[in-house]
């Protein structure tokens, strides 16, 4: 079926969001065009207004709308202590835990040569020089557990002992809740690698 050029344009215009293949921007477009138009306004304002008003942070690299994000803005949190994250989703995942109180710095990614993404994509030129800067302690890694994450997590490791700053990594293992026999092997023997002592 031929559909009109804008209605092409949108379904294209769809089709960059990840996991969106064309069936599925199709819908979307037949779905604001059909009964969301008001819809489909305000998120083109809202798209339009995200892509000229969002920047990346030029302390930690997570979005933000100014030079600092809200986390970097607070003079309430701890600039000693920095939590190296692959993505802003990342930040948000822990700031909803309510436990952390330092800064962040998002990578937006892990290594991946073959895929063309290296320390300067991941903006490590930028973390290097502010742990050179003498004001972070301790950095606790937070990339994931894949092997793009693990080379990543090593990576920094390097940037951060050349610079003399202390390296932690978070706790992997079962899920609060999460029943034994549902949990795979691997994930079973990082968390033993990772016990510590209990007590009351």
């Amino acid at each position: 079926m031929k559909h009109a050029p804008l209605v092409d344009q949108l379904i294209n215009a769809f089709t960059c969001l990840p996991g969106v293949g064309p069936r599925s921007a199709q819908r979307m477009a037949y779905a604001l065009l059909d009964r969301g138009r008001e819809s489909g306004r305000r998120l083109g304002d809202a798209l339009h207004a995200a892509m000229d008003g969002v920047q990346h942070c030029q302390r930690c690299r997570n979005y933000a709308e100014a030079e600092l994000c809200p986390v970097c803005d607070d003079p309430r949190r701890d600039a000693s202590l920095v939590c190296i994250v692959a993505t802003p989703g990342d930040v948000l995942a822990f700031e909803q835990s309510g436990e952390y109180r330092g800064q962040y710095f998002v990578l937006m990614g892990e290594l991946s040569p073959l895929d063309g993404v290296g320390p300067r994509e991941l903006g490590l030129d930028v973390l290097e020089q502010r742990l050179n800067e003498g004001q972070i302690s301790e950095l606790i890694l937070a990339t994931g557990t894949t092997v793009e994450g693990e080379a990543t997590a090593h990576y920094v490791l390097d940037l951060a002992q050349d610079a003399g700053v202390g390296v932690s990594r978070i706790a992997q293992g079962v899920p609060m809740g999460g029943e034994l026999e549902f949990v795979d092997g691997a994930t079973l023997a990082q968390a033993l690698r990772g016990r510590r002592p209990f007590d009351a």
